[in-house]
């Protein structure tokens, strides 16, 4: 499926009264999440022990 294909579903599956904030939401989220997945298979990712450490800082 092709990207044009991928965001015409994403629309389309959104409720009637959805809002141009709420397709943008979307879309945004979706590009993220593909962000993030091909970082991970760059081997880019953080393993979960360091993650936690580094949220344990933030809390402190």
């Amino acid at each position: 499926m092709s990207v044009k294909d991928e965001v015409i579903k994403l629309i389309q599956d959104l409720p009637e009264n959805a809002t141009v904030e709420d397709i943008l939401y979307k879309l945004y989220a979706r590009a993220k999440i593909e962000e993030g997945i091909n970082e991970l298979d760059a081997g880019k990712g953080v393993p979960h022990t360091e993650a936690l450490e580094h949220i344990k800082k933030w809390l402190n």
